[in-house]
């Protein structure tokens, strides 16, 4: 069994518009952009990062926002829901703040325990903020958003599968633990885990399959402390017969990815060395940051770019 993973690393979704989703991240949900930089495949889109001050690992929602993409169709053999953690008892100020900034798709439940208000994003994103009883993650305070309400972090996330079974053997052979069966959702726990730390896998069987595209979350990154620990990862992953990408840097962190047997693309990825390895903590995600292969060619790709708010 892998005993290194540490919970969420990051989620990252895409999107169609830059500015909605800048707006909605930073504003409505009072996140922090902590960095500003682009797709390091596709460099004319923007790759946007938002989280708490230092964009610390188990709280950062991404985003490629593509101009032109479709609208994605919510289905099975994706992440279905991402889940951010707020302090027990704030439900009441988050479903009149998102219902004064016209939030849609809001549905207030108890989920194992816990209240949870669902809700969506700008593009049908599928999003939930959880009560947690103890969070001891310090939260960045962003438009107006007091430190008793803000969210703290993701919790997790929920994966829409046709069958549970080989996902549920893949993710405690990742070190989770089964906490709970409601219905047909199973709820996965990692001991000593970063926050970030609880996975829920729902049986649709007779769902038809997601279709990608705008609203659809792209990949689930998971934490390692730093490369050794990833390399030992992806050699026990290999071992067990998966295909894994050799380490990719990506400036921020070194990733390895691999598909699951639900479809659901995972990565795991570095804590390593972090989103201030090239910018000042108190100036995060104000420039755009450029891989270095990209630097030539600023002021074409910078043209490209729609303007966002600070």
């Amino acid at each position: 069994m892998i005993k290194d993973i540490k919970g969420l690393h990051h989620v990252t979704s895409m999107a169609s518009d830059a500015q909605k989703n800048n707006r909605f991240f930073t504003n409505t949900l009072g996140l922090r952009r902590v960095k500003k930089t682009v797709n390091f495949d596709e460099p004319s889109v923007y790759h946007l990062y938002y989280g708490d001050e230092l964009g610390t690992p188990g709280t950062v929602m991404t985003y490629f926002p593509f101009p032109h993409i479709m609208t994605g169709r919510p289905g099975v053999g994706e992440v279905g829901e991402t889940q951010f953690s707020i302090p027990k008892g704030t439900l009441n100020f988050w479903k009149e703040r998102l219902v004064a900034q016209g939030v849609g798709g809001m549905q207030a439940e108890t989920v194992f325990g816990a209240e949870r208000l669902r809700f969506t994003g700008p593009d049908g994103d599928g999003l939930a903020l959880v009560e947690t009883a103890i969070d001891g993650r310090a939260p960045w305070l962003g438009d107006g958003i007091s430190e008793d309400n803000a969210i703290r972090g993701f919790t997790g996330a929920r994966f829409n599968l046709h069958d549970t079974a080989a996902t549920e053997e893949l993710l405690r052979f990742m070190g989770y633990e089964v906490a709970g069966v409601e219905r047909d959702v199973t709820r996965l726990i990692l001991p000593g885990g970063n926050g970030a730390d609880t996975i829920e896998l729902a049986a649709l069987p007779k769902t038809p399959f997601a279709r990608q595209g705008a609203g659809s979350v792209h990949h689930i990154a998971f934490a390692v402390e730093n490369r050794e620990k990833q390399l030992e990862v992806r050699k026990a992953l290999m071992d067990t017969g998966y295909q894994v990408t050799p380490v990719i840097d990506r400036d921020y962190f070194w990733a390895i990815y691999f598909r699951t047997p639900g479809g659901i693309l995972f990565e795991i990825a570095t804590n390593e060395p972090g989103f201030d390895r090239d910018e000042d903590t108190a100036h995060l995600g104000e420039a755009l940051k450029l891989p270095n292969r990209y630097e030539p060619f600023r002021n074409k790709i910078e043209a490209g770019l729609v303007p966002l708010a600070a």
